[in-house]
This record gives C-alpha cells, structure tokens and sequence, in this order.
C-alpha cells in the first residue's frame, strides 16, 4: 500500500517475463506534500519584495550582485571563451556590452529593488569604478615609449580616455613571449611600418617597461597585470570578481587590531589607553642597535612621543634638538660601566620625528 499522499504508478512486479530488469518504484508528489518550511520562506518571500532584497544583500550573495560587462571586441579573440566559462562558473552576471575604451571590461554592482533603507550604503549602492583594460603588446609598448619620452607625475596616460574611472587596471597576455621573440628582419623581407610602432619595436625593451610599471604604480595608481594566457587572465579576473563583491563588507568591519587585538610580534593595546607604554618601548627597538636598557632610558624619560616631541619644540637651536637625548642614563648591570644613549641614537630619534623627507637615511652606519 502506497504511503498516504502518495500515488504509486510502477505495477507491483507480478506477470512479467523472467528476463527483464524490474522497474524500480516511482512516486508522484501530491500537492499537500509541497507545503513545508522551505516552500513557506518562498512564499513569504514572494509576498515581500523587501525581504528578499534583504535576502540578496547577503554577505553569501555578494556575486549574484555583481556584474561584469565585457565589451564584445574582446570576443574577437579565440581565447575569449576561456573568459566566460570561468566568469559563467564563477556564479557573477556577466553582460556583453560596448565599453569605452574598447577590449575593456568593467564591474558594476546590482542594487536590488526594493533597497531596504535599514542596509550599509556602500553594500546597496550601485557603483562603476573599476575598469580592466585588454591591451596587446604592441600596444602596450606603443604607450610605453610615450611614458618614457615624457616622464612626470602629470603625464597623461595613452590607454585611457579622461572620463575613465579612477581605479584602473591594464592586462597584457604574452608580453615576455612577445619581447623575446622579436628579431630583426632582413633588410629585403621587411615591411614598411607606421614611425610608431617601428619606435616602439626598436627601442622599447624590459628596463623600458620596468620603469613604466614603477610609473603607473606610484604616480597613476594603475595596476598592470602581465599573463601568459587567457587561462592565467581569468583566474585573475575571477578573484578580483571575488575580492570587489566582499569590498562592501569588509569596508564596513571596523578594523580593531591598533586598540584591542594581538598579532605576531605586536603588543596589544586597550581602549583606555593601557600599553602604550609597551608599543612606543618596541618602536624605540625597531631602530638598529638599540638593547632593551637603552630603550628603557628613552621611555623613562619620555615616556610617549607625544611628550618627547614636546620637548624637542621647547629646545631652541637644532644642535640642541639633535643631542637632547645623548646624555640620558642608561641602566647598566652589576659590575657594568654606567652609560648613556649616545648622540647617534638621539640624532636618528630626532630625524625620524620630524623630518618631512621619506627618502632620509636615518642609519648613518647601515
């Protein structure tokens, strides 16, 4: 007899022939048995808009909220597919649309409707501010020797058009491959070039490109991702697709490790201000060759650096602020000579609290 609910639509097994495989039983649901907690929450969801926009604004649905558009001349290539199979595997929506620059692929995220008012801002709001750009290599080396030619923190960039958003990434599949193999052509097999790419192949070579990506890291901001391959690219591209939809969320964590936490070699600190003391006693540490009884000097005395810079602002000649802590006592053990922190150590003290020079070499002797 069949479970209640339940219709039974297989026979029973008695007549048939002794050589066929017995069909197994198969069941048909009955609506009644569809009624449960999962088809409930559905239901409920069905019924409130808002709270499946709630549902949606997930930390665990962050990609289904985000979209990457991919211009379509990056189709053009044949190792294009490798793209979207992974970005179709990743679980992203992924949208073919004309981008500008060309080859170019953005992420945007997707603010469900209706918004709950009660969500983060940064996690409901749609954004388009990252922009990977596909370049070829000759290409790429075409912008580098501009770069090079005129160098500066307000050198235009060659790749990107002014309205491109502010966080910029450049991709390159097979540059190396493509600098190792260029050889020069014999003077009666060689094609005549345009001025610009004859410049770029005859000039242009891994020192050249090495100081161009110093460049755009320090004075542009923009990441440049040099690949083998397509397979390498979307890897790539998946873990930015990966780290962009967490961003809202981890931008809205309070980061608590400089009052409350602990970390390798560190010294905790708590809210009330309680091992202070300890932390400016390891900075004094980080420089070389102090021991922990010359540190111990320089914290008795000054027992912050808040006070310590009070003091060098109360000395009125620089020769002054530069010695003011050589002659500190430094606790020597039983039958050690008395000694004091020296002029060297209270120079480089000194020079670190005020000096407005990243590049200055506090270490004389290192």
């Amino acid at each position: 007899m069949a479970p209640a609910g339940y219709g039974r639509t297989a026979g029973s097994g008695r007549g048939r022939g002794r050589g066929r495989p017995r069909r197994p039983p198969t069941w048909e649901i009955s609506d009644s048995d569809t009624e449960g907690p999962a088809s409930a929450e559905a239901a409920e969801r069905a019924r409130d808009p808002a709270a499946e926009a709630l549902r949606l604004l997930r930390p665990e649905q962050a990609l289904r909220r985000l979209a990457v558009r991919v211009d379509p001349a990056i189709l053009e290539d044949a190792g294009a597919d490798v793209l979207m199979e992974a970005l179709e595997a990743l679980g992203c929506e992924h949208r073919i649309e004309p981008q500008r620059p060309a080859r170019s692929l953005r992420w945007s995220r997707v603010r469900p409707e209706p918004c709950p008012c009660s969500v983060l801002p940064e996690v409901g709001a749609a954004e388009e501010q990252d922009l990977l750009l596909l370049l070829e290599p000759e290409e790429f080396l075409r912008g580098v020797a501009q770069l090079i030619q005129a160098s500066g923190p307000a050198c235009p960039l060659p790749w990107f058009l002014p309205e491109v958003p502010s966080r910029r990434h450049l991709a390159v599949i097979g540059l190396d491959a493509y600098l190792w193999s260029r050889q020069p052509i014999a003077q009666g097999t060689q094609q005549p070039e345009s001025p610009e790419v004859a410049h770029a192949k005859v000039t242009v070579g891994w020192p050249d490109v090495e100081e161009a990506l110093v460049h755009l890291q320090l004075w542009a901001n923009v990441d440049v991702l040099l690949v083998a391959s397509w397979q390498e690219l979307s890897r790539h591209v998946c873990a930015v697709t990966r780290a962009l939809a967490q961003r809202p969320f981890k931008q809205s964590q309070a980061f608590s490790f400089c009052t409350a936490g602990r970390w390798a070699a560190g010294t905790p600190v708590t809210r009330d201000g309680v091992g202070l003391r300890r932390a400016w006693w390891r900075q004094i540490r980080q420089f070389n060759r102090v021991s922990p009884a010359v540190a111990d000097a320089v914290v008795t005395a000054f027992p912050s650096p808040r006070l310590l810079q009070q003091a060098l602002k109360a000395c009125s000649t620089e020769q002054e602020r530069m010695g003011l802590l050589a002659d500190l006592p430094v606790k020597a053990g039983d039958g050690a000579r008395p000694r004091r922190v020296g002029p060297d150590l209270s120079r480089r003290v000194y020079l670190f609290l005020t000096t407005t020079n990243p590049d200055l070499l506090l270490d004389l002797g290192s």
